[in-house]
Order: C-alpha cells, then structure tokens, then sequence
C-alpha cells in the first residue's frame, strides 16, 4: 500500500471520527437540553445515535490499526485478527441498533408500513457487509496459515543448505 493511499485513508478516517464525536456531543447537548415534545421518541433515538457513534467509532479504530499493519507488512499475523473481529461486532452492533431505530419508527409508519419493510431490509443489509467481513476474516486466516507454513519451510530449507 503506497504513502498516498495510507495518508489518504488516514485523512478519511480522521475527519469521519471528528464527524462521529460532533454528532455524539450534539445527541448529548440535546439529550441535556432538549424536551421530548414530538411523535417520535426522541430519547431513545438520540441515545441509540450515540451508540451508533461508538460503534463506527470502534469500526474507525480498527480500520485505522489494519492499515498500519499494513503498512508494516504485519498484517498476515494473528494480531490481525483482534481488529477484524472487532470491525465485526462494530457492525453487528450497528445492525442491532438499526433494527431498534426499526422498531421504534414503525408505530408511526402504521399507514405506510413499506417504510418498516424497506427499513428492516437495510438492517439485513448491514448484517450483510458483516457476513462480507467475515469471510474475508476467512480468507485472512488462510493467508495467515500459508504464511506460518512457508516460513516453516523456510527454516527447513535454511537448515539444509
């Protein structure tokens, strides 16, 4: 991975976090300040916002400590594998905390339940890309083994010659 794409990436990253921590402040500020005058329930909406915020913000740091492993070329270790498991359960939590934004919108949608429909589909979906890291934690694991073996190898041969 080239110095561009590793500052470009980190720049993404860096200015999504400080995106994250002003929503979270702001649900926090109005949690503080704001009374509950409208349909929606909006505690339990601002509450379910910040864990959102934590969740990306766990799914960030991952991301952020892989991409150094990359850069180190110490990513095809078991070290890895803390990381990618955590961008994991960032994502299952997520789903879980849209499928609660889900079900406390639904009330409201009584008239025009497609929006609920179409809703629980984008929770599916986010289970989705959690599946899709998944397997690629798979593909992780596989690489990893092939390099432990060829490092074994490796040190076999070195002790032939």
């Amino acid at each position: 991975m080239g110095k561009l794409t590793v500052h470009a990436l980190r720049a993404v990253l860096v200015v999504v976090l400080a995106g994250t921590v002003f929503v979270q402040a702001s649900m926090v500020w109005a949690l503080a300040t704001d009374p509950e005058n409208g349909s929606l329930p909006l505690t339990p909406l601002r509450v379910i916002t910040i864990l959102g915020m934590v969740a990306a913000q766990v799914a960030l740091v991952c991301v952020w400590r892989l991409v150094t492993m990359v850069r180190r070329a110490t990513v095809f270790s078991h070290a890895a594998f803390r990381y990618v498991d955590g961008m994991i359960g960032a994502i299952v939590a997520a789903a879980l905390l849209w499928f609660a934004v889900t079900a406390l919108n639904a009330p409201g949608q009584r008239d025009d339940p497609g929006v609920t429909v179409i809703m629980g589909g984008v929770g599916v979906a986010i289970l989705g890309v959690a599946l899709i890291v998944l397997v690629l934690r798979m593909l992780l694991a596989q690489a990893v083994a092939r390099d432990v073996e060829a490092a074994q190898l490796q040190a076999e041969l070195d002790e032939v010659i």
